[in-house]
This record gives C-alpha cells, structure tokens and sequence, in this order.
C-alpha cells in the first residue's frame, strides 16, 4: 500500500480556521484534465495544486475550512486501477474523523467506475464523498473546472437545515449542475459539459441558482461506523453480445484462466442467443465456478429474467440478474463481492441484492 500520510496543504477561504462551526473539507486531486492549465505557450501542463487558489479565484469565498491532498504522481483515469480505488478508500479513512466531507478530483473517463468502486468498497458511509472533474482544464476559456469544484464542494459541506446532520452521506458524482449516485453513474458525452448521465435513478440533486435536493431519493445515515474494505477481485470480464458473436469469442473470454466473475451484456431485457454452443458455452464457465451477472445493453434497460424465452434458462444454470444495474456498477460489484471471499450462498445473495443503491427494488 502506499504511503497514507502525505501532506495536507491548506487552502486560503474566508472562513476562520479557528471556526470550528465551519465545515472541513478534504480535497483529494488524483488526475484528470481539472487538473490540467494552460501555460505561457498555450500547452497543456499539470497544475501545482499549490497554487490552486490563484487558479481558482473563488475557493477563497467559500465559508468553508479547505485542505488539498495530492497525489504524488497524477494518474491519467484511462490508467485508473483497482489497487487505486482501494488507496483512496484507505486515504478517506484516515482523514476520516477529521473532515466532514470528501470531493475526489479524477478523470471523467473513468470517474463512473471509481464512484462505484468506492461506493462498495467505503461500507456504513455517512459523510459525502463527491467526484467531480472538467472537461476544460482551467485557465481556458468557458473551463468549467472551478464550477464544477466549487459547487461539489458546496455540496459536500450542505447539512439540513433544522436537525444540522449530513444531506448527502454517499459516493456521488457532481457534473455540469446534476449530482449524481456513484453506483448510477455513466458517462455519455466527451464533447459536451453534460459529460454523465443518471442512469435508472433520478439525481440526488441540481444546482441551478441554489442547490435543489432531491431527499427521498438520497441514502439514509447509516447507523454503523464506516468500514474501508481492503481488497478487490480483479479476475472479471465484461462480454458484450452482438449478433454474429463468435463461438471462439465467447470461449476466450470466458475461458480466460483463473476468471472469478463475468458481467454479461445482453439484449433488451436479458435476452441471449439460443444456439446450443453459447449455452454449452455459458454452463461450462458456471461448472467451473465463474459468476455470471446478466445486465441489460439498453440504457433505460432492466433485466427480467425469463420474460421472454431467450432468456429463460439463464436461471437454471445459475446466472443472477442484475435488474437495473449499469455494467460499471457491475463489473464493481463483482469485484466487491468476490473480493469478500464468502460461502457460494452468501455471494449469490449479495450479487443479487441491492448493496448501494445500484438496484431499484
């Protein structure tokens, strides 16, 4: 693991640091074009998150009490991976008691994935933990970086009003206005600043003159302690079908050695072909223990089992549905859960149930 005790830089806001009223934020830069500026010459260069508030005016406005932690070497999020997800989990926790909330800035190619991975991995969550990003780095024209920033950060210190607990106690994904689950997250746009989506799930809030939010559709606080996992598996696969799918295709990747988990993106509501080698090719993977989670190509889609007969005998071999889930809060999941190292009934129930908001009962 590496080092969890890097430095904390704080930032200049108009909040007293001796305010102990004022919520304390913990900034984490792990990469990404937010953290990208343009120099003399008109070249993209890292930023020196030093000098953040220079390039980002309005952070010494906020009434907010602000610490950066930055990582030693920015990581570009197409290089994200899973031994990343678990040192921020770990990071968190160790700032845990002494911060209210979290904001993440990270990559946008990745950043759907890294909030479901981190919504799995941080159990009994009950402080916000906010991604966000810019699909403009800072200091050019219309970036918005330093909205995008603000705004999470706004979100990550929002308490309800009369009884002052947290208003968002989950990994969420802030962007372009429209706060986000993380376990709903998917991105949908790399030329326009409405880059995610909320996939099957309203947004938990909007900023628009004010922040709007949606309480119903939020988590709850947990009643436990927070609780960081330490380990993902990461022997997963993803197979997208599509007609004139190969059966040399299907074989090698799920005949990859040593695969755990395998999310599989059908048609429609779960549906697959029938023809007798891809179902010889699913059960065999089933007999040699990989798990098979069915989910849906359809944007909009949820998998019902069953509904139709393409997708009827997937139970009696033993693949689970994944109803609405998106394939990054799959492929997450199945890290998560395999990572647990439980009995084979106590994995089918948890990749079955609804763990963080990534399924609608």
């Amino acid at each position: 693991m590496p080092d969890l005790d890097l430095p904390l830089l704080p930032l200049p806001t108009r909040a007293d640091p001796a305010d102990a009223t004022a919520p304390r934020l913990l900034i984490l830069y792990t990469g990404g074009t937010v953290g990208m500026a343009l120099n003399r010459s008109n070249e993209l260069v890292p930023m020196k998150f030093g000098r953040i508030d220079h390039k980002m005016p309005d952070l010494a406005r906020l009434p907010l009490r602000l610490a950066m932690l930055s990582l030693p070497a920015p990581i570009d999020s197409s290089n994200v991976m899973p031994a990343d997800w678990l040192y921020w989990a770990q990071l968190i926790g160790r700032h845990y008691p002494d911060f209210d909330g979290f904001v993440i800035l990270h990559g946008t190619d990745t950043m759907a994935y890294s909030a479901a991975a981190l919504s799995y991995v941080l159990k009994h969550l009950g402080k916000p933990v906010v991604f966000t990003g810019a699909q403009v780095p800072v200091g050019a024209s219309r970036s918005d970086a330093q909205r995008n920033l603000v705004t999470a950060l706004e979100i990550a210190a929002a308490r309800h009003s009369r009884a002052r607990t947290v208003r968002v106690p989950e990994v969420c994904v802030f962007f372009n206005d429209v706060l986000i689950r993380g376990t709903r997250a998917k991105k949908v746009e790399s030329h326009q600043f409405a880059a995610f989506k909320s996939e099957n799930y309203p947004p938990l809030a909007r900023a628009g003159i004010g922040l709007e939010f949606d309480d119903k559709s939020i988590r709850p606080l947990p009643a436990a302690r927070l609780q960081v996992h330490t380990r993902l598996e990461t022997a997963v696969a993803v197979l997208r079908l599509f007609p004139g799918i190969t059966v040399a295709a299907v074989r090698a990747i799920l005949g990859i050695p040593g695969l755990r988990g395998c999310v599989l993106e059908t048609y429609g509501s779960g549906n697959a072909p029938t023809a007798p080698w891809f179902l010889n090719c699913l059960a065999e993977a089933r007999q040699r223990g990989v798990w098979l989670l069915n989910v849906s190509q359809c944007e909009e889609g949820r998998v019902v089992q069953g509904k139709y007969e393409t997708s009827s005998y997937f139970a009696e071999m033993g693949i689970i549905g994944g109803d609405d889930i998106t394939t990054e809060a799959a492929v997450t999941k199945l890290m998560f859960v395999l990572g647990l190292d439980v009995s084979e009934a106590r994995t089918r129930e948890l990749l079955s149930q609804d763990l963080r908001g990534e399924i609608t009962p």
